[in-house]
Order: structure tokens, then sequence, then C-alpha cells
């Protein structure tokens, strides 16, 4: 007799930066067959695009005016995730210190959300047996439907540490600054009038301030786990 597969599934992970999002979003994809989306990547991609295209970030109107501009295309396989900007390769100039300084100013801009978020939908919707999204909107905004919403906190100074840690040569910090980096990504990221970052209502809160990669992994693929069998 044969097993039939399992049940095509949306997951979404949202929460700030350093909380686990990316390592565990992908993780979870891979062990459980389903496919992955670094939303904040696709933020990024279009902010060095405006970098490298001479585009004021501080101008909201000009970000609006060039945001239709670029093609942003992103694979979805979790073992190696890709990202191009109008064919260019973009996975390494995108997480610059000079790209990350400037992306909540980018993304906050009305029609870059609208245009990304409408990609976003679009790659969940062709996503052949499931996808695992994240970011910080998913949840709430780009797909308020999605079976599962999980969302990732951490305490600041844990965050650091991580984002510390992920740094390297020149553009490595100590960790007040990053820390301080941090908060203020947050706040403006939280206080942003188009999709904030926000905790949906009905997604489960996960802090892994105290718990190993492998101990949040552990608990998100679970998370799916009940969600199949649930529909069975």
């Amino acid at each position: 007799m044969e097993t039939a597969a399992p049940s095509a599934v949306i997951v979404a992970i949202d929460g700030p930066s350093g909380t686990g999002k990316s390592s565990t979003s992908k993780a979870v994809a891979a062990k459980l067959g389903l496919r992955y989306l670094d939303t904040g990547a696709q933020y990024r991609a279009i902010t060095w695009w405006m970098i490298t295209n001479g585009v004021d970030t501080e101008d909201p109107q000009a970000v609006a005016v060039a945001a239709s501009k670029p093609t942003i295309v992103s694979g979805t396989d979790p073992a190696a995730p890709t990202i191009t900007v109008d064919g260019v390769d973009a996975s390494a100039p995108i997480r610059t210190q000079a790209v990350t300084s400037k992306v909540s100013a980018v993304s906050a801009v009305p029609e870059v959300r609208t245009l990304i978020t409408e990609l976003q939908r679009s790659i969940a919707a062709g996503a052949e047996g499931g996808i695992v999204v994240e970011g910080r909107d998913i949840g709430t905004t780009v797909l308020p439907d999605a079976d599962l919403k999980v969302f990732l906190t951490a305490s600041a100074e844990a965050r650091a540490a991580r984002r510390s840690g992920e740094l390297r040569g020149k553009e490595a910090a100590d960790l007040a600054t990053t820390r301080e980096a941090l908060i203020k990504r947050d706040a403006a990221d939280s206080g942003r009038k188009t999709s904030p970052l926000a905790k949906a209502d009905d997604a489960v809160e996960v802090d892994t301030t105290e718990l190993t990669l492998e101990q949040v992994i552990e608990c998100v693929v679970t998370l799916v786990e009940e969600k199949r069998a649930g529909r069975k």
C-alpha cells in the first residue's frame, strides 16, 4: 500500500533580525521537502539596485518611481537559494553594510512593498509541494492565509551576539554597536505605515534566546508536522 505524499503547506516565519529566521527557515524547508523564500533578500536586492543606479534612497518619491525598473528573480531551493537582479547574481553584494543601512528606508516605500509583495505571493502560489516564506510581514500582509504562522523573537543581546558573529573583516562591529543598529532597525520596521513588522494574531511565538538553532528547527518542524497531521 502506497503512502500518500504529505499535503502542500505554506509556512510563514516572521520576526526581527538575529532571531534565526533564515537558518531556521532553510533547515525546516530542507527537512520537510518544501521550497524556501527569503523575502528580506528581495528588499535588499531592490535596495542594492537603487544604490548601484544612483537613486537617492532617502527620497521616497525617487524610490517609488524607480521601483518597477529592476527584475528580481529568487531561486527557492533551500539548499542553495539564489537571487539575481537583471540577471546578475546579487547574493553577495546585498549583504554589505551599505545595503543594510538603507534597506529599511527603501522597504518602507509603499510602491516598493506593493511590487515585492505581489512577487512574493506569486512565488508562494507556484511552489509545488509547499514553501517556507520568511520575512517581517508574511503572516500579517503577504500570506495572511498561510497554513502555519511562526513569529521568532529573542533578546536584543542574543540577537546582537548572533549578528556580530555573522559579520566579517572590516564590517565586523562590536556588540554594543550591533545591538544599537538592531534596535534602530526594529523601530523603523515596526513603525512604518505600510506593512510594519508585527506578530499575526494567530501566529505561534517562539523565543529563541535560550535555544540552540537545532532546538528552534525541531520546534518549527514539529509545528508543521502537527499542522499536516491535523488535515488528515
